[in-house]
């Protein structure tokens, strides 16, 4: 069967014979792959005219609404994907990381588009005060790349590497072309055509090769964009290509690396950390059976140490069943196919000239369900590095697979140069509970490692684990590892966006952003906001309101009802040597007090306040000072409704600025409200 490729809004065939794709359990040809017949001149342009142009005039909540929606879909249809996935070798818990951890990419980028907000492109950070009358500032915002992103992802997760990819370049506004490996394409093919039939995703947002790409980037430009997730040495190709330099076009690189678990000296034989880290490291040795790029490829234990780990990982080891996932009782999969295979052995047989096998044996073992000689399979192999400083092969050869290589070291700086060695990588560990050597081995090591996982006792139970990239967090690594970022939330969509500073009045840029900018005009209007719906609230629409003058009594009733008899506010002979002239009021009721100010307090749209984003007291306030408030909406933020019942509502930001008799501003505060929008009509 010939994989099909989608293609300016068609599915296409391969010319040619093409790759031949195999069950890595049986050894049987599943189907073949090709990019010969695609126009990829022709791609990239569609997906520029028709993708990029659907997709920016999305806002970012439109377009973080479509992720859930896109999530909650394939969640829905999920098991499919399991019977597909176990063609590859992986086990149910292998796919579940790919599968279930791809959709809930998905959904955890989804949840970013509030804090994105409702415009088509980000307002990035505060505004610039650039001249000495505020008459003139400086915004930066960031707008989606007018181009599209060539994602090549790698052989080992056909589903979570194109998810955790896709997630943040259509929230971010920009198409993508997905270019799975060819060795696994036919699982990332079957969750592509589900989501192009869904209709969720704009046409020419998303295309996809299934073959081998040659010449996918050929006619990329400056607005494109590129993520490679790989081998170091074939992303390091493709980034030196002339024309990526020449049009400096951005290139995302996440290489395999060699990963280090690191054992503390605290950690004894018989503690619950040494006990957690043996357990950690046999299953990063045998989950997708070491065809991870954060497997755990190096293992560094105190020397005293060194035979104690070396037995314990040996009957860890010895307890992890290989064979046909489908079988009862087994606990690794095969690899993704036997040339993979055969290239691990032979990395293996290199390294063991100077660096023996202790555990396993790369030609005898049990294969359950399976015939071993058709299928693409290999034991867990732990490998013993004695002299680590100088046998430099541990730190330089990668075996992708069920391998890793155990070696002592004497104090927490030998570690540290040790886990250094391998000259850059996504992750490494260190199992200690003491906070001397965490310490340490994070400040000293972090500069190498694209995340370190502090493993114990305490973090054990709720641990997501050494090989596990989380969508809130960065994934990727310097060196070795590709000197790349992927994952980490917003960071990630902003590598879709270019960054511009807008310079000119408070007022333009207020109504260019949708974001009140300090200085800008106020509009005042004859009905105060809190009586209006949602959608009739304009940006920069202002109360300027009544002003009370505070008194002794203020402060002391409020220090009644509060319990906050500090000093300042209450013992006026206790101020010499501070900055205060005299007694003060609490900065907490000039706040509430202007509360007190700008509230309507008949019923409605508002719903509730549920919060403040930001606070400052800039000014001390005495007793006999006046302050008034201008009371602005800053920004706007919608929310669907969470159900039929739920009310339609959405966010107001209010910018709260407080001020004296001086004009000078005494406090500034945004307070979140909750608003109703007028299609959820009630009795006011």
């Amino acid at each position: 069967m010939k994989l099909k490729n989608y293609a300016e809004g068609h599915w296409v065939a391969h010319e040619g014979a093409g790759f031949e794709q195999y069950n890595a359990i049986t050894g049987e040809l599943i189907s073949t792959a090709g990019s010969e017949g695609l126009d990829y001149e022709a791609m990239i342009d569609y997906g520029r005219r028709v993708g990029g142009k659907a997709l920016r005039a999305m806002t970012f909540y439109e377009r973080g609404y479509m992720l859930k929606k896109l999530a909650l879909y394939l969640d829905s249809i999920k098991k499919k994907y399991y019977d597909i996935s176990y063609l590859s070798g992986a086990t149910k818990g292998d796919s579940w990381v790919d599968i279930d951890g791809g959709i809930g990419t998905l959904f955890s980028y989804a949840s970013l588009r509030r804090q994105l907000g409702n415009q088509r492109f980000y307002v990035d950070g505060e505004t610039a005060k650039i001249s000495k009358n505020n008459t003139f500032v400086g915004q930066h915002i960031m707008s989606p790349k007018q181009g599209v992103v060539i994602h090549i992802n790698a052989f080992n997760f056909p589903i979570w590497g194109m998810l955790e990819k896709l997630s943040a370049n259509l929230l971010a506004g920009v198409p993508a072309i997905v270019k799975p490996s060819e060795i696994t394409s036919y699982l990332t093919q079957a969750m592509v055509a589900d989501i192009v039939a869904s209709g969720i995703v704009p046409e020419g947002a998303l295309q996809l090769d299934c073959g081998k790409g040659h010449g996918i980037l050929d006619s990329l430009t400056s607005q494109d964009l590129v993520t490679f997730t790989g081998s170091a040495k074939t992303g390091r190709m493709l980034k030196s290509m002339p024309h990526i330099i020449e049009n400096a076009i951005p290139f995302n690189m996440e290489a395999d690396s060699l990963n280090a678990a690191i054992l503390g000296e605290d950690a004894s034989p018989g503690s619950p950390t040494f006990d957690i880290f043996i357990k950690e490291v046999r299953r990063e040795m045998t989950t997708k059976s070491g065809q991870k790029c954060t497997a755990i490829r190096r293992i560094m234990v105190p020397e005293k140490y060194l035979e104690d780990v070396q037995i314990a990982l040996g009957k860890s080891l010895a307890q992890t069943t290989v064979g046909d996932p489908a079988a009862d009782g087994v606990r690794m999969g095969a690899m993704v196919n036997r040339k993979q295979m055969e290239l691990v052995r032979s990395r293996v047989v290199e390294m063991a000239k100077k660096t023996p096998i202790v555990v396993g044996d790369l030609d005898t073992y049990v294969v359950v369900g399976a015939d071993k000689n058709k299928g693409a399979f290999l034991p867990p192999i732990l490998m013993l590095n004695t002299n680590p400083l100088q046998n430099i092969d541990s730190h330089e050869i990668e075996c992708f697979g069920p391998v890793s290589t155990l070696m002592p070291y004497r104090g927490i700086e030998q570690a540290v140069e040790l886990a250094k060695m391998g000259k850059g990588s996504l992750v490494s560990t260190i199992a200690t509970s003491d906070v001397a050597i965490a310490t340490e081995y994070a400040i000293e090591a972090a500069a190498y490692h694209g995340r370190i996982l502090v493993l114990n006792e305490e973090s054990a139970p709720e641990s997501t684990g050494h090989g596990s990239p989380m969508p809130q967090l960065m994934h990727g690594g310097p060196g070795r590892a590709g000197g790349g970022e992927e994952l980490g939330g917003i960071g990630s969509v902003k590598h879709y966006l270019q960054r511009t500073a807008l310079q000119g009045h408070p007022s333009m840029l207020t109504e260019i952003t949708q974001r009140y900018q300090y200085g800008g005009e106020y509009k005042e209007k004859e009905v105060h906001p809190f009586r209006k719906y949602f959608e009739d609230i304009e940006v920069g629409e202002t109360v300027i309101t009544a002003k009370h003058t505070i008194t002794v009594a203020d402060i002391v009733n409020f220090a009644n009802v509060s319990g906050d008899n500090f000093y300042a506010h209450m013992d006026e002979t206790s101020l010499q040597g501070t900055t205060f002239e005299g007694r003060v009021a609490h900065g907490y009721f000039v706040l509430s007090k202007a509360a007190g100010l700008f509230v309507d307090a008949k019923k409605g749209p508002v719903l509730l306040n549920y919060g403040l984003d930001e606070c400052r007291f800039t000014k001390p306030v005495y007793p006999g000072a006046t302050i008034g408030v201008r009371f602005t909406c800053k920004e706007k933020i919608n929310q669907e409704k969470k159900s039929e019942e739920d009310v339609a509502k959405g966010i107001i930001k209010f910018l709260v600025d407080v001020y004296d008799e001086t004009g000078d501003t005494v406090a500034l505060a945004t307070i979140l409200t909750m608003v109703k929008k007028r299609n959820q009509e009630d009795e006011l």
